[in-house]
């Protein structure tokens, strides 16, 4: 009877040494989590229809909205669908393809990748990070909002031709503490149209060719940017100030014969800019100005040289929550005078233009943005000579989040 008693009493001593009581379940040891039991997978698509009420079918912008001018009818200005996940404690992951782009000569709807990238902690907390592969380039508030987020249909000429589609290879530095991390997040996370989390400070050396381009001299172009939400009373502001500097060559395909340039097409690419951010507790605006020089397109001697730049915009802006909806009325005013060194011959421009707008998320899945352009632009490439447009057209998007 002992004999038969001892292992019995033997399991029954060591579940109690284990923690464990008579009524309790000897729980499985849990596996170690896999790395691809990490991934998420989020998106959004974005119809428009900027035909509405048109005047001027001549009046376009080549790095606003394709579709805009023309004949252009309905049109996806994004198909974006999103992998990323923090595949260890310090790495996390994020890859972002569109299946929207437009590769040029009338193609329409082709996959590219927008970002490709890692983040790389260097504490616990991953405070301290390094971002490495294609990203946007922290400079310009309104750059590094999200489309998915953004309330005016395009970013502003000023400060996004500094970085067509705003992104670039390279390495970069973010700095930000937990609290003000959280704070990033909770600005786009609760419909407060943040940026996301670029760092309180980021530092970075990049290509300069912008994404999907293959770099074309030896040269980096080096970005810093500062930028601290305050808390005050119940608003949250904004300031931040950004510079980058660098050469930027021109790809010869990209320049008509008869022009003069550098032999190496290469030109001097320097900018400052400051931003002002009161976000929308309910009313809130934002203001971003940039200086600096650029190639530019001289139609009086038909010659590419390094000009100054300058311009900004102004949004005023309101988050209005009507029980499970929110609705975000919106003006914006905007001015540039410079070259893009991303167009054609670096095309010259002058421009001015006035947005008045609505956002209307009836459900947390889908929106719907109406827009009204008032809009002055003068540019002029070897080809387009005395080339000035104005008019006005209503511009209608639809998005789906998922």
């Amino acid at each position: 009877m002992k004999r038969k008693l001892l292992p019995f009493f033997t399991l029954l001593l060591l579940a109690n040494f284990n923690g464990y009581s008579q009524n309790d379940t000897l729980a499985p040891i849990p596996a170690t989590k896999k790395w691809y039991e990490s991934i998420q997978i989020r998106g959004y698509a974005q119809l428009r229809y900027n035909g509405l009420l048109e005047t001027n079918p001549d009046l376009g912008c080549e790095q606003c909205d394709k579709s805009w001018g023309g004949t252009g009818g309905f049109f996806f200005r994004r198909i974006r669908v999103i992998l990323y996940g923090q595949i260890h404690p310090r790495v996390y992951f994020y890859i972002q393809p569109d299946f929207a782009s437009s590769p040029g000569g009338g193609a329409m709807n082709f996959v590219q990748i927008r970002d490709a990238y890692f983040d790389v902690g260097l504490d616990k907390k991953n405070e301290f990070r390094f971002r490495i592969g294609q990203s946007k380039v922290p400079f310009g508030f309104e750059n590094l909002q999200s489309s998915q987020n953004r309330l005016p249909l395009d970013r502003n000429d000023a400060l996004n031709s500094a970085v067509s589609n705003e992104r670039d290879i390279g390495v970069f530095f973010y700095w930000a503490p937990e609290k003000i991390r959280k704070r990033f997040s909770m600005l786009v996370r609760e419909g407060y149209k943040g940026t996301g989390d670029y760092g309180v400070f980021g530092l970075g050396v990049y290509n300069g060719q912008t994404a999907n381009r293959p770099d074309l001299n030896k040269d980096v172009h080096v970005v810093s940017r500062i930028t601290y939400p305050f808390e005050i009373g119940s608003q949250i502001f904004e300031p931040g100030v950004q510079a980058y500097t660098g050469t930027y060559t021109i790809d010869p395909k990209n320049v008509t014969p008869g022009v003069i340039h550098k032999e190496n097409l290469t030109y001097l690419d320097q900018r400052l800019a400051f931003t002002t951010v009161l976000y929308p507790r309910p009313i809130g605006f934002q203001a971003e100005y940039n200086l600096g020089v650029g190639p530019e397109f001289n139609k009086e001697t038909n010659t590419i040289e390094t000009k100054p730049l300058l311009g900004g915009y102004v949004t005023v802006n309101a988050r209005i929550p009507v029980k499970n909806q929110l609705i975000y009325p919106f003006v914006r005013m905007q001015y540039y005078k410079g070259g893009k060194k991303h167009e054609r011959d670096t095309r010259s421009y002058h421009m001015n233009e006035y947005e008045f707008g609505i956002e209307w998320l009836p459900y947390k899945n889908f929106e719907i943005v109406a827009m009204y352009t008032f809009s002055n632009r003068r540019y002029e490439d070897f080809i387009l000579r005395d080339n000035y447009q104005t008019g006005s057209l209503l511009r209608l998007q639809l998005q789906v989040n998922f």
